[in-house]
């Protein structure tokens, strides 16, 4: 029976999305703005210079997806000479630009409905919610209270939490609440317990409560750690993942995917810490995973790192450590096997704030049954719908498979 990779480059956006006006990101383009910095000199840094370098992901149809999402061909995107997939580009239809979203939507489910974002003021959060959290969890108060980068305000209030015991909260653009805390010196099961009343005391159109852990001593050593945890909600509908498990297929989930499913349906749950401890975990599935096997991974550090964090020289080394890898696992790749790289966002690090940014992504699929070609304009459900009838599922409620299920 036929096995699936699905692999999420996390905010590996290719601009063009035909509604980034109505959320603030005409124009924005995370490879296409990083290939063109590195092609001007200006993602130059220790271990790596000069044009973007991915010549695997172009094999695949990379550059091609982005220009015909965006309609630039910046230098380090070229056509490759040679083609090893099919590949198309993507854009989403749910309301958001977050990540639940983009997965659940590349899972079969669109997102419908609003979800709850809180606003850029100072506090961000409902005063009835903050005076319910620190209720019943017993904290002496709360810090933070808005819209922050994780990493700045870590280091700006890291300090007072420790002395205080008061948790940092913060949001973004994204339908979230953050909670960021020592994990000596307020306890890692601690900030686990204060996230999951959270959870409790929110809506469910809240998409995620994370528990953003970290160590150190003072700002200049303060580091985040992988430890962070998502609650996010269940999705309204069975997923690609729950129908596949619910059907009697095995599923792995490596990275964040448990927590951005809810764990419905996301079978045995593999953690790793980085985009190479995702690489080996999702190495490590296809040599070991038997027949009617659907593997999902998620790279999260091109998001959490260098998107984020408006790094576009680390970005840059990311996705080409990244390329580095990929030969090895596409050599892995059994006949009768699929494998699409997709992304569920864009996050600019060319552009202004530190949110996603809403734009298209690509979809590359491979395998040794693919034929090379063109597939044209997608939407994300039309990627799960792919791999769902590469299993051998029946037509979901939304999307349209690519390949006729015969890859």
């Amino acid at each position: 029976m036929p096995r699936a990779f699905f692999i999420v480059l996390d905010s590996v956006g290719i601009g063009g999305a035909p509604d980034a006006e109505r959320f603030g990101d005409d124009g924005a383009d995370t490879l296409g703005h990083i290939a063109a910095a590195c092609a001007a000199g200006q993602a130059d840094r220790q271990g790596r210079s000069g044009p973007l370098r991915i010549p695997n992901l172009l094999a695949l149809g990379l550059g091609d997806a982005h220009r015909a999402a965006s309609g630039t061909e910046p230098a380090g995107l070229e056509a490759a000479a040679a083609r090893s997939g099919a590949w198309g580009h993507a854009a989403e239809t749910s309301k958001g630009k977050d990540t639940p979203s983009g997965h659940w939507e590349l899972a079969g489910v669109p997102v419908e409905f609003d979800w709850t974002y809180y606003p850029d003021t100072e506090p961000s959060f409902p005063k009835a919610f903050t005076d319910a959290l620190i209720a019943q969890c017993g904290l002496p108060g709360i810090l933070g209270d808005r819209h922050a980068s994780g990493t700045t305000i870590i280091a700006e209030l890291g300090q007072e939490h420790m002395k205080t015991g008061k948790p940092i909260l913060y949001t973004s653009a994204d339908s979230v609440v953050q909670i960021a805390a020592h994990e000596e010196s307020f306890g890692l099961d601690r900030l686990y317990d204060v996230c999951r009343a959270a959870r409790g005391l929110v809506p469910d159109t809240v998409g995620r409560i994370i528990a953003r852990p970290f160590v150190g001593s003072d700002p200049h050593d303060f580091a985040r750690t992988a430890n962070r945890k998502d609650l996010a909600v269940t999705p309204p509908a069975p997923t690609l993942l729950q129908r596949h498990s619910e059907a009697g297929g095995a599923v792995v989930s490596i990275g964040k995917i448990g927590d951005i499913f809810a764990h419905a349906g996301t079978g045995e749950e593999i953690k790793a810490a980085g985009n190479e401890g995702v690489f080996d975990a999702l190495m490590s599935a296809a040599a070991r995973a038997g027949d009617n096997v659907l593997a999902v991974a998620n790279f999260v550090d091109f998001d959490t790192l260098y998107g984020h964090r408006r790094d576009v020289a680390g970005y840059a080394a990311a996705l080409e450590a990244f390329d580095g890898m990929l030969p090895a696992f596409l050599e892995a790749l059994r006949p009768g096997d699929l494998a699409v790289l997709t992304a569920d966002h864009g996050c600019d690090p060319t552009w202004r704030g530190s949110d996603h940014t809403r734009e298209q992504v690509p979809a590359l699929f491979a395998g040794p049954g693919v034929e090379a070609g063109r597939l044209g304009a997608l939407a994300f459900a039309d990627i799960g719908a792919t791999l769902a009838a590469h299993l051998g599922h029946g037509p979901g409620v939304h999307g349209t498979a690519r390949l006729g299920g015969t890859a």
